[in-house]
């Protein structure tokens, strides 16, 4: 690999890592645009299609993000409830 290619190669990985960071809808910003009684379609506006759901009487709790840097949000008849972060 020429050096030229290498450095298109540190390029675009460098850019790809600045997209993938940059474009975290899990942020303090979005966490505080949330309410309760949001629907379940306006809270995925603001944060994307949630990582994973899960549903107990009734009740559906959503999470977006990591174990370290994450948001949740619990719906009962898709309206949010309650939502809560770590790490933002």
């Amino acid at each position: 690999m020429s050096s030229a290619e290498r450095k298109m190669s540190c390029v675009i990985v460098a850019l790809f890592l600045l997209g993938a960071v940059g474009c975290s809808r899990v942020s303090k910003q979005n966490f505080d645009k949330l309410k309760v009684g949001m629907a379940y379609e306006e809270v995925v506006t603001i944060l994307g299609s949630p990582g994973s759901c899960s549903e107990t009487l009734g009740t559906k709790s959503c999470v977006w993000g990591s174990e370290k840097r994450q948001i949740k949000v619990s719906f009962i008849a898709s309206k949010a409830i309650a939502y809560s972060n770590k790490g933002l």
